[in-house]
């Protein structure tokens, strides 16, 4: 299976590049194509992706449900906050935040302030079938996911909204979402 070839071209994309002089920064709840897309648009603008969810594992030398069981939610947005602060330091070009990372008022600041925030959209059913494809989701372990995804949804929204850039995301190819971020962050630039 070949990949599908972004609808815009090389020289557009160049273009757009240029503009952005702060990292992306995707947000959005869990199974929305954060890493996936993520990467497609940092290799789109031939730029760098760093998935933060890795980053703090790799920081704490243990795997997220295991933070969340060993020290509870609060203990790892702290430490989310502060990785996200570093990588965005760092100037990555494309960062996948966690699905509860905007939510936290002092993580958001920061991703606004010192970013352009992304808000990948997704619909619920879409949601429900993505994450059912892996177990190691920990908000998920708490009952039925569906009804889970939708709280979190209507918990979240309100936050998510605050982000300039809504893209939604496809059942098609997530190069299809890399792009409309591509054209969203030029028509927000």
């Amino acid at each position: 299976m070949t990949e599908h070839q972004p609808s815009i071209s090389d020289t557009e994309i160049s273009r757009i590049a240029q503009r952005i002089d702060q990292p992306l920064v995707l947000v959005g709840l869990m199974g929305v194509g954060k890493s996936t897309v993520g990467r497609k648009l940092a290799s789109l603008i031939k730029s760098d992706f760093v998935d933060a969810d890795d980053a703090i594992e790799k920081a704490a030398q243990m795997s997220i449900p295991e933070i969340f069981a060993q020290f509870g939610e609060p203990h790892f947005r702290d430490g989310e906050r502060r990785v996200i602060a570093r990588l965005m330091e760092e100037r990555h070009g494309v960062i996948a935040t966690g699905g509860g990372a905007f939510v936290d008022p002092d993580t958001r600041a920061l991703i606004l302030e010192r970013g352009i925030a992304v808000w990948i959209d997704c619909a619920i059913e879409t949601l429900v079938e993505r994450t059912s494809r892996r177990n190691t989701r920990p908000l998920l372990q708490q009952g039925d996911p569906r009804e889970i995804l939708t709280r979190l949804y209507e918990e979240r929204q309100p936050f998510y909204a605050q982000a300039p850039i809504r893209v939604q995301s496809m059942d098609g190819p997530h190069m299809d979402t890399a792009v409309a971020i591509l054209e969203a962050v030029d028509a927000w630039l």
